[in-house]
């Protein structure tokens, strides 16, 4: 555990470790979004970290700098930290892992979250992810979960996981706890791939919402919805003056009104049909200035 930084070791009660990665794993922030939700409104504690020098190519990726309040230059690199909360509604303490997919040594990188977690004694392991799918914005976020254990896959109403192709650090991590006999589940939000989007609060919601129903927890997501409404109506605004759009939303509606399943392996080639939602309403605010 060398490159895991604690600053102290909390006692928890039968945790649950939700998981979320910023990179491949984390389409338009939905599950890194939703960490950080889940920090915030639980008033989480940091209580370790994980040492960014063996894990990144820092000419990949980069640290970031920024100005604070002072005026004082500060260097912030790629972050993997480990916070926990207690849970006055269930009867598992949580522990929220936010991180960024590294770039380098990921079996060492995935044990040292192994050793963490048998250290404080996580039960369970839930990961969080956002993918980009055909599916439309106009309807409801569709999350699809899995769990490598049976018998927590049928306590969760989970089914067993039948990918088959590359996978991120989140796939990684998995067989390490199944090899070390934890068991873990994954959320995945399908995220519309035809919009160009930093932030898609809609999925961030219903990832969260189904971790309602796992843990149990229970949030107040009225901040979230109101970010929500006006995220689709900026969308909408958007689809409204492109002829390319709308006929293509239309094809995406029949399919899953037909009950037809989302195929991120068959998006249309870049450039096809992107819509840039934050482009266009730079280019409105522009007009009207």
């Amino acid at each position: 555990m060398d490159t895991i930084q604690v600053e102290r070791w909390p006692d928890l009660r039968d945790p649950v470790a939700i998981i979320a990665f910023a990179g491949w794993n984390d389409a338009a922030s939905a599950a890194t979004n939703a960490a950080r939700f889940m920090v915030r409104r639980m008033a989480a504690r940091r209580f370790g970290s994980i040492d960014a020098e063996p894990f990144f190519d820092f000419s990949e990726t980069r640290p970031t700098v920024r100005v604070d309040s002072k005026g004082e230059r500060q260097l912030a690199w790629p972050a993997n930290e480990f916070f926990y909360a207690r849970n006055p509604n269930g009867a598992h303490d949580i522990v929220v892992a936010i991180g960024v997919e590294p770039g380098l040594r990921w079996r060492t990188f995935a044990n040292a979250y192994v050793d963490l977690f048998a250290r404080v004694g996580v039960r369970f392991t839930v990961a969080l992810g956002a993918l980009l799918a055909d599916v439309p914005h106009t309807r409801p976020v569709r999350v699809t979960g899995s769990s490598m254990d049976e018998s927590l896959g049928r306590r969760l109403n989970l089914s067993p996981s039948h990918y088959e192709g590359p996978t991120g650090i989140v796939g990684v991590l998995h067989d390490a706890l199944r090899r070390n006999d934890t068991p873990g589940a994954s959320l995945w939000a399908n995220v519309p791939h035809y919009i160009s989007t930093a932030q898609n609060p809609p999925a961030t919601i219903a990832l969260l919402r189904r971790l309602e129903e796992i843990i149990p927890v229970e949030f107040d997501l009225s901040e979230l919805e109101s970010a929500s409404e006006r995220f689709v109506a900026e969308v909408n605004t958007a689809v409204s003056v492109n002829p390319e759009v709308i006929a293509y939303v239309q094809q995406l509606e029949e399919a899953m009104d037909a009950g037809a399943e989302p195929l991120a392996s068959q998006l249309p080639s870049a450039g096809d049909v992107v819509l840039d939602v934050e482009e266009f309403l730079r280019s409105q605010r522009n007009d009207d200035s």
